[in-house]
């Protein structure tokens, strides 16, 4: 068994703007995330944290590197992937349940098995008896909730999140990290997410991957070898903070 799920080697990206002008985006980047981690990619604003995701998932070809998954393959079908994105992507003209539903049935799954899925993940993430409700009319942190579960239902081996809970007001992003990190915790599925808050990092992630500005680069990984649940007011916590603050810093 490998002891990786993705591997990133030498990886680097850039973009040619309307002026023909190449923009170095990512530079020489190397990682492996292992099988079930909760890994956090932070980095200061620009620095090209969401661009690397969107090249793990697929979405964007790297100018040059190799990405390795854990199956020896250069890359993973969609069905196994799955992306939760900050600006609530959902179908606004399904509801709830077929928001939900809409990855299962691309995989093909029998309808008892959908609907039992479905069930199940709509109640995990609190939102039971909203099955009917469409997008229009619901708020910013039950959206977030429904992307999540349809993330989720999928059972995928990697699941990407960029800044998923940025959107959000602060009690319904500590309510959803929680629902997230006790899902992640008895599943244990391998999960890269981006963040810009070093707290939300330290907080739910294994390793914190600290990035560093324009063209990106991985300056530090840090281990957050913290018990869970953790405490954000211990002073271990604050310390880890502070030190991934001051390697942003740098």
């Amino acid at each position: 068994m490998n002891d990786y799920s993705i591997k990133v080697n030498n990886l680097d990206h850039f973009f040619i703007g309307d002026d023909t002008k190449r923009t170095e985006a990512l530079k020489d980047i190397s990682f492996a995330v292992q099988p079930g981690e909760f890994a956090a990619i932070l980095g200061p604003s620009g620095c090209g944290k969401s661009t690397l995701l969107r090249i793990l998932a697929g979405m964007i070809k790297p100018t040059r590197g190799k990405i390795e998954f854990a199956d020896g393959n250069p890359g993973l079908q969609n069905s196994e992937l799955a992306m939760i994105f900050q600006s609530f992507a959902i179908f606004p003209w399904l509801n709830i349940y077929e928001n939900v539903e809409f990855g299962l049935k691309m995989k093909n799954l029998p309808a008892t098995e959908r609907m039992k899925k479905v069930e199940e993940h709509i109640k995990e993430i609190s939102l039971s008896g909203f099955e009917k409700t469409y997008p229009k009319d619901l708020s910013g942190g039950m959206k977030q909730r429904v992307g999540i579960a349809r993330a989720l239902a999928v059972e995928p081996k990697i699941l990407f999140m960029d800044e998923p809970f940025s959107s959000l007001d602060a009690f319904t992003a500590h309510e959803l990290r929680q629902d997230v990190l006790k899902i992640w915790l008895r599943d244990k599925t391998t999960i890269l997410m981006v963040t810009h808050l070093v707290d939300e990092a330290v907080e739910m992630a294994d390793r914190v991957l600290v990035m560093t500005p324009r063209p990106g680069r991985i300056e530090a990984i840090v281990p957050i070898d913290l018990p869970r649940p953790r405490n954000r007011r211990s002073q271990e916590f604050f310390n880890l903070v502070d030190k991934i603050m001051d390697i942003v810093k740098v």
